[in-house]
């Protein structure tokens, strides 16, 4: 079965609020997590830190060049993923419907290639 990536992405404005209501959020993805699982649907499912703790490696130079975060426009931030394991896109799209999210939030679904997909070399 193909795999999709659900990659959460707040503002600002969407990431406040999810913070307001933390205790209420957390219940609410535990609970989505868990209904996952009994699908079994659910590979991996994590969220990352503040963005001020993370740095950018920009390689737009001659050299890389190391920012420390937040990043310079925090329109929409990568807040974390749930990689699914499911029979197509359309299934990962109706899970993505039932992410516990704030308004304001999106939710990309990417296709994860298989191994037989990933151009080989031939020597």
């Amino acid at each position: 079965m193909p795999k999709y990536l659900l990659i959460m992405r707040g503002t600002d404005e969407s990431n406040a609020a999810m913070m307001a209501n933390i205790d209420e959020m957390m219940a609410t993805t535990r609970q989505f997590i868990e209904e996952m699982v009994k699908a079994g649907v659910l590979l991996a499912a994590e969220g990352l830190d503040d963005p001020g703790q993370g740095v950018v490696v920009d390689f737009s130079g001659e050299a890389p060049v190391v920012t420390d975060g937040p990043y310079g426009e925090t329109k929409e931030l990568f807040g974390g993923f749930f990689l699914l394991d499911v029979a197509s896109k359309q299934e990962a799209v109706e899970w993505a419907k039932r992410v516990p999210a704030a308004r304001g939030s999106k939710i990309e679904v990417r296709r994860v290639p298989g191994s037989d997909e990933v151009p080989q070399v031939h020597e």
